[in-house]
C-alpha cells in the first residue's frame, strides 16, 4: 500500500519518494518491519496466548525435557503469519500475480494449520484436524497454484536473455542496478513454458513436455497437466516435511530461515535481466518482486526464533509449520526451481523419509515376524538423536549447519553443469 502512495508522491516530485521504485529498498524495509513485528508485537501475542491458556498438549514419549514443555503457548505461527503479511501488504506491488499467489498460500495453509491447532487445544483432541482434510487442503492449494501459472498471461519466462544484442525491448527488474548495459535490449521473447531448472545438467533446464512427447499436438497440454500434478505433490510433501521437522525448539524456524534466504537469492537473480544473463539461467519477468515477500519471510522466521529458540517460550504449532513448508514449496515452483527442493530442503526430506521408513519397516516386520521392528529409536529423525542422548540445542544447531551446507550446494548448482 505504501508503494502506491510513494509512487503517487514521486509523480509529484516529493523528495525521496523514488526510493520505493527499487526492489532492494523495499526488501530492506520489508525485512526490518517483519523483524520488528515478530520481536515487539510477538511478545504481546505470547502473553495473550498464555492468558487464554493456549498451551501445548504433550504426550509422554520418554524424551528428555519433554514434560517441561507442557503448557508452553502454541499457535505462535500467528506471529509468523502477521509478520509476513503486514510488510508484504505495505511494500509489495499487490497487482503482481506472484505476490497474489504467495499471499493466498500464506493465508490458505495458515488457516488449515489454525483449525488443526484449534481442535487440539480447545477441543482437547490430540489428533487435531483429520489427515484427509489436511491433504485435501494442500491438494486444493496445489491446484490453485498450478492452474494459475498455466492460465495467467503474466506467467512467462525469457530464456537466456542476451543483454548485448538488439531486439525486443526488455525490462530490468531492479531499476536501481546500473552499468553500461542497464538499458540494453534482448532478442528473446516472453513465452509460456513448462521448463524448469535442473541441477548438474549442461543446459541446466528440463522441460516437462519432454516426458509427454507421445501426446503429439496435445503434448503441451499434457505437460501442463503433469506440471500441476508435480505442483500438488511438492506443496503437500514440503508442507508436511516442515510439519514433521517442527519437533525441537527452533529447528523448523531456523531451517526455514536458511531455505528462505537461499530462495531469496534465487528469486533475485531469476528476476534480474543482467544476473540471469550472466548465470545463463532463465529470466522470469516480474519474479523479482518476490524478493520483497521472501524478505518478510526471513524477517518473520528470524524474529520468531527470538522466542522459539531453546528453551522455547512459544511453539508455532501447525499454524506456522504448514505455512512455512507451503510458502517454500510455492515460491520454488514460481521461480522454476522446484527440482532443487530435494537438495535445498534436505532436512525436511530426511525427516519425512525417516517417518516413512520407520512406519513401513515396522508394518513389514510385524506382518512377517509377528513383532514390529524399528530402524530408528524414534521418528522423525531428530527424536532418534534425542534418545541417543544428544542435547536438544546441539541437535538443532547441527541440523542448521547441515541446512546451510545444503543451501550453498543449491546456489552452486547454478554454475556446476
Amino acid at each position: 500500500m505504501l508503494y502506491y502512495l510513494f509512487k503517487y508522491l514521486n509523480e509529484l516530485d516529493f523528495p525521496g519518494a523514488g526510493m520505493f521504485d527499487y526492489i532492494s529498498f523495499r526488501a530492506a524495509l520489508s525485512i526490518m518491519t517483519s523483524l520488528f513485528i515478530a520481536t515487539v508485537f510477538g511478545k504481546k501475542i505470547i502473553y495473550y496466548l498464555q492468558k487464554q491458556q493456549i498451551g501445548e498438549i504433550v504426550r509422554d514419549l520418554g524424551l528428555a525435557g519433554q514434560i517441561e514443555k507442557k503448557g508452553t503457548p502454541t499457535m505462535g505461527g500467528l506471529i509468523i503469519l502477521i509478520s509476513i503479511l503486514v510488510p508484504v501488504l505495505l511494500f509489495a506491488k499487490l497487482e503482481n500475480i506472484y505476490i497474489i499467489l504467495m499471499i493466498i498460500t500464506t493465508v490458505w495453509l495458515g488457516l488449515i494449520g489454525f483449525i488443526d491447532d484449534y481442535i487440539k487445544v480447545f477441543k482437547k483432541d490430540k489428533e487435531g484436524l483429520k489427515g484427509r482434510f489436511k491433504i485435501a487442503g494442500q491438494i486444493g492449494l496445489g491446484l490453485i497454484v498450478g492452474l494459475t501459472l498455466y492460465i495467467n498471461d503474466d506467467v512467462v519466462i525469457r530464456e537466456r536473455a542476451n543483454i548485448y544484442d538488439i531486439g525486443t525491448k526488455t525490462e530490468v527488474v531492479d531499476e536501481g542496478f546500473t552499468n553500461d548495459h542497464a538499458n540494453a535490449t534482448a532478442m528473446t521473447k516472453d513465452i509460456k513454458s513448462t521448463k524448469t531448472t535442473i541441477p548438474f545438467f549442461k543446459n541446466n533446464e528440463f522441460d516437462y513436455e519432454s516426458l509427454v512427447r507421445f501426446g503429439g499436438e496435445y503434448s503441451s497440454l499434457l505437460a501442463w497437466i503433469l506440471f500441476i500434478i508435480v505442483t500438488i505433490f511438492i506443496v503437500t510433501a514440503v508442507s508436511n516435511g516442515a510439519n514433521m521437522t517442527d519437533g525441537l525448539d527452533g529447528l523448523a524456524t531456523g531451517t526455514s530461515a536458511i531455505v528462505g534466504a537461499t530462495l531469496g537469492i534465487l528469486a533475485y537473480v531469476s528476476g534480474h535481466l543482467v544476473y540471469a544473463s550472466y548465470l545463463n539461467i532463465m529470466y522470469i519477468p516480474l519474479s523479482g518482486e518476490l524478493v520483497v515477500y521472501i524478505s518478510a519471510f526471513i524477517g518473520a522466521t528470524i524474529g520468531f526464533l527470538w522466542y522459539n529458540s531453546y528453551p522455547a517460550q512459544v511453539f508455532m504449532g501447525d499454524t506456522g509449520s504448514l505455512s512455512l513448508g507451503g510458502i517454500i514449496a510455492v515460491l520454488a515452483i514460481i521461480i522454476h526451481k522446484e527440482l532443487l527442493i530435494p537438495i535445498l530442503c534436505g532436512i525436511f526430506l530426511v525427516e519425512n523419509v525417516s517417518v516413512m521408513m520407520q512406519v513401513s519397516w515396522f508394518k513389514y516386520t510385524k506382518k512377517k515376524f509377528g513383532e514390529g521392528r524399528r530402524i530408528f529409536r524414534m521418528a522423525p529423525l531428530h527424536h532418534h538423536y534425542q534418545l541417543k542422548g544428544y542435547p536438544e540445542a546441539k541437535i538443532v544447531t547441527r541440523f542448521w549447519i547441515i541446512g546451510i551446507f545444503l543451501a550453498v550446494i543449491t546456489i552452486v548448482t547454478l554454475k556446476i553443469r
